[in-house]
């Protein structure tokens, strides 16, 4: 629900017309919010943010509709989901070609001290590659500890801010950023909107320069981006935060089936990321900008990525969108590095600045290939 109007003529409304118990998140300054920490409360407001999320019965949620008239509006809570990735075969000669190929193996530049927000399923802290690493951990999934049983939350910390591999491969952009490592999504991974955006707001004010989300939910032609999400996603610009999310996946374009970029990746306040091969063709799955809104801002590498997996497999090469977003993410913490005193628009249009130019339509890839300052 998106208010309009202050918070207390929609609060006497909940509480007083409905019943219902309410929660604030002025009450979580100094700490992350969770379900746990709710209670019993049935709504929480997002003081910052000009929204509420509201849990009640189907009669409830009929007279906020019938009411919806007195300055507010309300659109249902999504499901967000792992896009669909694509496992490769076998590791190949190429699977660093992502490293290679932004530039970032010979930046000066290993996004020192920044702090980047990887919002995923979890995180294996017992990797070997991240022993003596900073990191920071905070589940939002109730009842699951930060440990990813998953395995793409993993991945996408790898690909952004690890190093090299016990073997001596390199696979990680941002190899000295402090890694914040957010589990919005379960280890089924499926995650609540809620909890998006209670990791959002986490990231935002624990300091984080970057908040990366290789999750999403599809969108159909014609439809708008999630109030909610762009709320979340301008706040974060307002800290300081520069937000990324991959594009999806459900394109087929060998056949001509282009979907339309998805959720929150399609809102104005967030980069939405493309995924590339070694040859720089547009990967099969990529989505592209085909509503008013999701337009497609950078692309990077996507297919064949390795980086890290939880143990005991240590390593995995899989494509997705999921897999070109930690990429950014990780070139945008360099880009931080070199100037901590710029804007979040700042470093984004530097981004897009030396971003290399592509042959192909910016529908598809924004502004170019994704390259390390």
């Amino acid at each position: 629900m998106d208010e309009k109007q202050p918070f207390k003529n929609v609060s006497e409304l909940l509480k007083n017309d409905l019943g219902l118990k309410i929660a604030s998140s002025g009450d979580f300054k100094n700490e992350a919010i969770t379900e746990e920490k709710l209670k019993d409360a049935d709504v929480l407001f997002y003081s910052e943010l000009g929204i509420a999320l509201v849990g009640g019965d189907q009669d409830q949620m009929k007279i906020l509709e019938e009411t919806s008239d007195r300055g507010f509006y309300m659109e249902p809570e999504k499901i967000v989901y792992v896009p669909d990735d694509i496992s490769s075969i076998a590791l190949s000669s190429q699977a660093t070609w992502g490293i290679l190929q932004t530039r970032s193996d010979i930046s000066n530049y290993t996004g020192r001290d920044v702090k980047v927000a990887i919002l995923d399923t979890g995180f294996d802290a017992a990797h070997p590659d991240f022993n003596g690493r900073n990191v920071q951990t905070y589940s939002f999934v109730p009842g699951e500890q930060v440990n990813d049983m998953h395995g793409h939350g993993t991945h996408c910390i790898g690909t952004a801010c690890g190093n090299v591999s016990t073997s001596g491969i390199r696979y990680g952009v941002a190899k000295d950023a402090i890694i914040c490592a957010g589990k919005v999504l379960s280890n089924q991974g499926s995650g609540a909107q809620g909890w998006i955006i209670n990791g959002m707001d986490w990231a935002a004010n624990n300091g984080c320069k970057v908040i990366s989300m290789s999750l999403g939910s599809k969108v159909f032609p014609g439809q708008g981006f999630d109030v909610a999400y762009e709320r979340a996603g301008v706040n974060a610009l307002s800290k300081g935060a520069v937000v990324v999310a991959a594009a999806g996946n459900e394109s087929k374009r060998s056949l001509s089936q282009f979907n339309p970029v998805g959720s929150p990746a399609n809102c104005p306040s967030v980069l939405a990321v493309a995924a590339l091969d070694s040859g720089n063709n547009l990967a099969n799955f990529s989505n592209r900008h085909i509503n008013p809104y999701g337009e497609i801002d950078i692309a990077c590498a996507g297919v064949d990525v390795y980086s890290s997996w939880p143990t005991p497999t240590y390593y995995r090469t899989i494509s997705g969108t999921s897999m070109a977003t930690p990429h950014v993410a990780g070139i945008l913490a360099l880009l931080w590095e070199k100037y901590p005193s710029a804007s979040p628009h700042q470093i984004i249009n530097e981004m897009k600045k030396i971003s290399q130019k592509l042959p192909l339509p910016t529908m598809d890839v924004g502004s170019g290939f994704a390259i390390a300052p």
